[in-house]
């Protein structure tokens, strides 16, 4: 299956990725409650600092699948789930990396025939004359067949008002998430006060997401557990020196409270720019062990630098 490469000019991103009720036998072919299966969704988001709540919601989703499959063994009936999502949280709290988890989970869980991934935004929905839009937006629909549809800053497609093409766009994705619920999960993201500017916007809405999900921001201890993972992902360690400035430095930045403070994605900008900084000062020492090759310090940090 290919990996997501990000979302750039414009482009859609896609990751190709009757019996005796009283005589019944579970099967071999069905996972046993007692083995599995929670540790599952434990162990694909292990790697996810905090999201207690979408852990929590992924689990009884699996859950009910797992139960379902008993049921039709017994001849029970089962009902199929929908599964569209809404995610609320501020720059940098994990919506996309999220999404694209849950699209490789559903794949793996047999919910979606494909689980790929594709990732649009207002311009491959919304066109400029009318009739253009609708078309444009099933389009991207059927592409997303089989999986996951994200659209992230989903409220962009109401920002024009009702005489703007953007209404098109919302109805027609709110007619196919009901008409196609079956084989198709679409799910969208932005940040909490427009998002819920944004449900206003067509009444209907809402009720069609049973999974609202609030991505909170982080507190300084998971950004430091952040930083930590992302520094050991690239094969370096944060001095102890290093570790209390970061903490301190953190720790001011969310007193601040800045309305565009990125989260997770500010820790990443961080360390990057460390590491760019780590190896211009080895290159100027002209002598390092491998010690020094894998340690970044307090001074590489430069963190009086602005990032975003």
């Amino acid at each position: 299956m290919a990996q997501v490469q990000g979302y750039k000019n414009g482009k859609i991103n896609i990751i190709l990725q009757d019996r005796d009720k009283s005589d019944y036998q579970p099967t071999s072919n069905v996972k046993s409650i007692e083995n599995s299966p929670l540790k599952l969704i434990e162990h694909e988001f292990s790697s996810f600092v905090g999201m207690k709540n979408l852990k929590t919601s992924i689990k009884e989703i699996y859950a009910t699948i797992l139960i379902n499959e008993k049921r039709r063994e017994l001849g029970l009936r089962d009902s199929k789930q929908v599964l569209h999502m809404l995610f609320k949280g501020n720059p940098g709290t994990g919506k996309t990396t999220v999404a694209r988890k849950i699209a490789k989970i559903y794949r793996d869980m047999n919910i979606l025939s494909k689980g790929h991934f594709i990732e649009a935004e207002r311009a491959d929905l919304v066109g400029e004359y009318i009739g253009q839009t609708a078309q444009k937006t099933r389009a991207v629909i059927q592409k997303a067949m089989g999986g996951v549809l994200f659209i992230d800053e989903a409220y962009s497609l109401a920002r024009g008002g009702e005489k703007d093409f953007g209404k098109e766009a919302i109805d027609t994705l709110v007619k196919h998430m009901e008409d196609e619920h079956q084989d198709l999960v679409l799910i969208l993201a932005g940040y909490p006060y427009e998002m819920d500017r944004f449900l206003t916007f067509n009444p209907g809405l809402e009720s069609r997401f049973p999974f609202i999900l609030e991505f909170d921001d982080y507190e300084v201890g998971q950004l430091m557990e952040i930083a930590g993972r992302m520094a050991k992902e690239r094969e370096y360690n944060l001095s102890k020196e290093a570790e209390w400035e970061l903490r301190n430095h953190l720790y001011k930045k969310l007193q601040e409270k800045p309305r565009n403070f990125s989260n997770a994605r500010y820790v990443r900008n961080v360390i990057e720019q460390a590491i760019r900084l780590h190896a211009v000062r080895l290159l100027r020492q002209n002598s390092y062990t491998s010690k020094d090759l894998i340690l970044l310090t307090g001074n590489d940090l430069q963190l009086d630098r602005g990032y975003s």
